[in-house]
């Protein structure tokens, strides 16, 4: 199992407010070059918010802003880990905190651009980390899920915290395995602990984007990125990672994009299925984004079914975030 990266405890962090600006949206939505824009235009830095860019080596598969996009714009919390070592959300979060504190100590107008929706539900609602991993739990866990499978451990979940159980997909063995050992070494169901989620913080308005394409236009619009992705490189990008790790943590081994390059690696697909298996994935991610999207508190919904019109989402950010209250003063 992996162990975990060295960085600061995470402690209660509350939602984000003030000048901070939201751009999201399902993947190959086009927000971040949306957000690119709007960062030139209102003097701000990005805060990525993607939990695979996170990894340093996993830039086509990510679609990662380019080294020419980060010199224009500074770009936060890309590249921050070794793609051998797992990267929690409670990592995450607190180090976003910093970097948006950061930027507005600079006088600069910090920008969430991105689409992991647990990261971005943490940082609109807050989060409470929990406790510190328990690595002897966790193996013992491994141990009897390696023993019993998935569907046995789904179980001693619904004994212990039911709504967690009901909320959690049998698969998901790594968000079961936390919520198991949050009430192993607390004595309370992670889902009470979560609470936060079950409230909806007003935020400032004029600030909170999401951007909305027709879903066949979207899907038309992952397929050409898939291709894209492999015709520049990304089979060889999942060699020299494996190359040089070895083996990939958890979380990036089975990204959309790696885990079927990985298979196409080891002999158990050809390319064209591997390119089927990552269009796939990629349009089930996209879904599930919006579904997650959809339960945030205050994001305006951009519609566009062009660049033409992607273009003028642009504008629409610049002109409502230019109006909009801004109690910080930045």
């Amino acid at each position: 199992m992996d162990q975990p990266i060295k960085s600061a405890e995470a402690t209660t962090l509350p939602p984000i407010d003030g000048d901070v600006v939201v751009i999201t949206g399902a993947t190959a939505s086009g927000k971040s070059g949306v957000a690119l824009e709007v960062a030139e235009r209102i003097g701000g830095e990005i805060v990525s918010v993607d939990s695979i860019a996170v990894y340093r080596g996993m830039d086509i598969g990510t679609a990662k802003p380019t080294a020419a996009d980060r010199c224009r714009v500074p770009h936060h919390l890309i590249d921050v880990a070794c793609p051998s070592e797992s990267y929690s959300v409670a990592t995450y979060l607190t180090e976003a905190w910093q970097a948006i504190d950061d930027i507005r100590r600079r006088g600069r107008v910090p920008i969430l651009a991105g689409g992991t929706p647990m990261y971005l539900k943490g940082l609109l609602h807050g989060f409470d980390p929990g406790p510190p991993a328990d690595w002897d739990f966790r193996r013992a866990v491994e141990a009897d899920l390696e023993l019993h499978g998935p569907e046995s451990l789904h179980r001693r979940l619904w004994q212990v915290d039911p709504l967690s159980a009901h909320r959690l997909n049998p698969s998901d063995t790594r968000r079961i395995t936390r919520a198991l050992e949050v009430a192993y070494l607390t004595g309370k169901p992670l889902s009470h602990r979560q609470t936060q989620f079950d409230r909806f913080p007003q935020p400032d308005s004029g600030r909170r984007f999401v951007i909305h394409w027709p879903r066949p236009l979207l899907h038309q619009r992952i397929a050409d990125r898939v291709e894209s992705m492999f015709a520049t490189g990304l089979i060889d990008e999942v060699r020299e990672l494996l190359r040089r790790h070895r083996q990939l943590s958890r979380t990036a081994s089975i990204a959309v994009g790696y885990r079927e390059v990985i298979d196409l690696l080891a002999g158990r697909c050809d390319r064209q299925a591997a390119i089927d298996s990552v269009t796939a994935h990629s349009r089930q991610l996209a879904r599930r984004q919006e579904t997650w999207l959809r339960s945030l508190a205050g994001l305006e919904t951009l519609e566009v079914a062009d660049e033409e019109e992607l273009a003028k989402a642009t504008e629409t950010i610049v002109s409502r975030v230019a109006s909009s209250p801004d109690r910080d003063g930045v």
